[in-house]
């Protein structure tokens, strides 16, 4: 019976994890992917700034969406750990550290670099003191700063998606293909974030290599845990 009860835990446990991670996919894929996305013009402060103003409840909702993801995120971070630790207890612990600061300490303290890319258009004391053309230069030069937060934080990311996916592929417990899809990944935030810093100007296909390698990676993970949980054969949770 105790053995039982642990199966149904441990089922439980992976598929919270599943269920975890497809929201943040949602929340993050949302914030990212359409808000900020369809609102930030590159090189065209006047417009984003319009973007914003006209926009503003979404432009504050892709904030909070993007924030409950991080938070999320911090909650997969643990379950991972405890999740892999008996496959390799200090991988399993770098891994989840590492997942813990690109998105929930990172990511989540770039925010205010969303927020304030609103404020200084609505800052009374601001339009005292600056022009409108300057307020929207701010504005956008806060925007492309998220931007690049968003890049460092990939970083980190993509470091533990490496490792998460060498864990996943050495466990035994899951299948091997799981593994090589979050290597690839991992790969794919890599690229992008050194890619971006080093060789300016490839911006749209090296963002078309991390959504489609994340895509392949995290989406499958995320419903194979979500769908699978039951059947996976670990009871270390």
């Amino acid at each position: 019976m105790k053995n039982q009860a642990n199966l149904n835990q441990s089922a439980i446990s992976i598929r919270m994890i599943g269920l975890l991670y497809v929201l943040v996919i949602i929340l993050a894929g949302f914030s990212q992917g359409y808000v900020r996305e369809g609102i930030f013009v590159e090189g065209n402060a006047l417009n984003s700034a319009a973007n914003i103003l006209e926009n503003e409840e979404l432009f504050r909702f892709g904030l909070i969406t993007d924030l409950l993801a991080f938070m999320l995120d911090a909650v997969i971070s643990v379950m991972f750990y405890l999740l892999l630790k008996p496959y390799g207890k200090t991988l399993a612990l770098i891994s989840s550290s590492l997942r813990l600061l690109a998105h929930p300490a990172i990511g989540a303290f770039n925010l205010l670099n969303h927020y304030l890319a609103l404020h200084v258009l609505k800052s009374e004391p601001l339009s005292l003191s600056f022009d409108q053309g300057q307020i929207e230069a701010m504005s956008h030069l806060f925007l492309d700063a998220h931007r690049y937060g968003y890049l460092i934080a990939g970083a980190f990311f993509g470091i533990h998606c490496l490792l998460l996916g060498l864990q996943l592929f050495q466990s035994g417990a899951f299948p091997k293909i799981l593994g090589i899809l979050m290597g690839f990944a991992g790969l794919g935030y890599l690229i992008e974030t050194f890619g971006d810093f080093a060789f300016p100007g490839n911006e749209s296909l090296l963002a078309w290599i991390v959504g489609i390698s994340a895509a392949l990676g995290e989406v499958t993970l995320a419903f194979y845990f979500l769908i699978k949980g039951s059947k996976i054969k670990s009871t270390n949770l």
